[in-house]
C-alpha cells in the first residue's frame, strides 16, 4: 500500500495504458495468426483437388496413349495383312492367267480332238483294235480337259474371296486411321490442360510459400510476446511469493519448497478432517488479503491461478465421509479453496486439487515424515 501511494505521488501510472496496447497487439496477431491458418487450409485444399484432378488427367493420357499404341499395332498388322493379301492377289492373277492359257490350249486340244475324232468317224473301215485305241485316247484327252477347267474354276472363286477380304481391310485401315487421329487430338487437348492446371499448381506453390513465411514471422512475433507476457506473471509471482514470504514469515508451520509455499496441514485442519480450524482461517486470512491486492496490479491479459494442492501421509483412511486418502487431500484443497472464495478472492483465480499419499516430501515411514507429508501447497501459475 505504502508503494503504490508512492508511485502515485512521484507521477502519472502509464501501465495501464502499456498493458492495454500489448494486449490490443496480441488480439490483433493472434486474429491474424488464424485469419492465416485458415487461408492455408482451404488453399491447401484447393492444392489437394488440383493434384486430384491432375492425376485423373495423367490417368487418361495414360490410357488415351495405351490406346493409341494398341490402335498403332492394329494399323501395322492391317497393313502387313493387305501388304499379304496383295501379294496372293498378284499370285492368284497369275495364276489365272496360267490357267486360261492353258484353258485356250485346252480348247485347241478338244477342236483338235474333235477333228479327229471326225476324221475317225470317217475311216469305219479301220480296224476294231485302232477304233479302240482312239477311244482311249478320247477318253484320256476328255479327263484331262475336265480336270483342268476344275482348276481354273477353283482359281476364279480364291480370286474371287482375295479380293472381298482385300476390300474389307482396306475399310478397316480406314476406321482405324480416323481413330488414331481422333486419339492424337484429344492427347493434344489434354497436354494443354496439362500445362494450364501445372501454371496454376506453380502459381499456389509460390503463394504458399508466401503465406508460409508470413506465418512463420507472426508466430515467432506471438512467441515473443507470449515470452513476455510470461516473464510478466513471473515477476507478478516472485513478487506475490515475496510479499507472502514477509507475511507468513516466523512461523515455523510455513515452508518454501522451490516455486510453492508449504503450509501443514496440522495448522489448517483437525486429524482426519476437512474442516478449517480457526487457527487456520486466521493463517488464510493474510493469504486472502494478499491474493487481493496482487490481484489488482496483475494485467487482466495475463491467465493467473492460485494452484492449491492437498496432500496426506501413507497412513490409510477409511470413513464414511473418505473412503480413502484421495478424498480427503481433494476435500482439504476445496476448503482452502473455499475459504478464500469467501474472503472475496475471485474464483476464477483459484483452483483445487488432491493428490492423496502419493507425491511425499519425505519418503519414510516416521512421525517426523507423517507431520512433512500432510500439507497444503500453494502455487501461482498460469492457466
Amino acid at each position: 500500500m505504502l508503494a503504490r501511494r508512492s508511485r502515485s505521488k512521484q507521477g502519472p501510472d502509464i501501465w495501464p495504458g502499456f498493458v492495454d496496447a500489448i494486449s490490443t497487439l496480441l488480439l490483433v496477431l493472434i486474429f491474424l495468426l488464424v485469419v492465416f491458418i485458415l487461408a492455408e487450409f482451404f488453399l491447401s485444399r484447393a492444392l489437394s483437388g488440383r493434384d486430384e484432378a491432375l492425376s485423373r488427367l495423367n490417368q487418361q493420357v495414360s490410357e488415351l496413349a495405351d490406346l493409341l499404341s494398341l490402335e498403332q499395332l492394329t494399323t501395322e498388322e492391317l497393313r502387313n495383312n493387305m501388304a499379304d493379301l496383295g501379294l496372293q492377289l498378284q499370285t492368284s492373277m497369275k495364276d489365272r492367267d496360267d490357267l486360261n492359257r492353258q484353258l485356250f490350249l485346252a480348247f485347241e486340244k478338244q477342236d483338235s480332238l474333235e477333228s479327229d475324232i471326225a476324221s475317225l468317224q470317217r475311216l469305219n473301215e479301220l480296224s476294231e483294235e485302232e477304233r479302240n485305241d482312239l477311244d482311249l485316247r478320247l477318253a484320256a484327252s476328255l479327263a484331262v480337259l475336265k480336270a483342268e477347267q476344275a482348276a481354273l474354276n477353283a482359281s476364279r472363286d480364291e480370286t474371287a474371296a482375295n479380293q472381298a477380304a482385300l476390300v474389307e481391310q482396306e475399310k478397316l485401315s480406314t476406321s482405324a486411321q480416323r481413330q488414331v487421329a481422333l486419339l492424337n487430338q484429344q492427347i493434344a487437348a489434354l497436354r494443354i490442360q496439362l500445362n494450364s492446371i501445372q501454371t496454376a499448381l506453380d502459381a499456389t506453390e509460390n503463394e504458399m510459400a508466401e503465406k508460409n513465411l508470413q506465418i512463420s514471422n507472426l508466430g515467432q512475433r506471438l512467441n515473443v510476446a507470449l515470452a513476455n507476457k510470461v516473464g510478466e506473471l513471473s515477476r507478478y509471482r516472485s513478487e506475490f511469493f515475496a510479499r507472502l514470504r514477509d507475511s507468513l514469515s516466523g512461523r515455523s508451520a510455513v515452508s518454501i519448497e522451490g516455486d510453492r509455499f508449504v503450509i501443514q496441514s496440522g495448522v489448517l485442519f483437525g486429524s482426519g478432517s476437512a474442516q478449517l480450524d480457526p487457527a487456520g482461517k486466521t493463517q488464510l486470512n493474510d493469504l486472502a488479503q494478499l491474493l487481493m491486492d496482487i490481484s489488482t496490479e496483475i494485467p487482466r491479459d495475463i491467465r493467473w491461478v492460485l494452484r492449491i494442492d492437498g496432500h496426506t501421509d501413507t497412513r490409510p483412511i477409511s470413513t464414511n465421509q473418505f473412503p480413502s486418502n484421495w478424498e480427503l487431500s481433494a476435500a482439504r484443497a476445496i476448503a482452502v479453496a473455499r475459504y478464500l472464495i469467501d474472503r472475496g478472492v475471485s474464483p476464477n483465480r483459484v483452483m483445487a486439487a488432491g493428490f492423496g499419499e502419493f507425491q511425499p516430501l519425505v519418503d519414510r515411514d516416521s512421525e517426523d515424515a507423517y507431520k512433512a507429508n500432510r500439507r497444503i501447497e500453494l502455487k501461482l501459475t498460469d492457466r
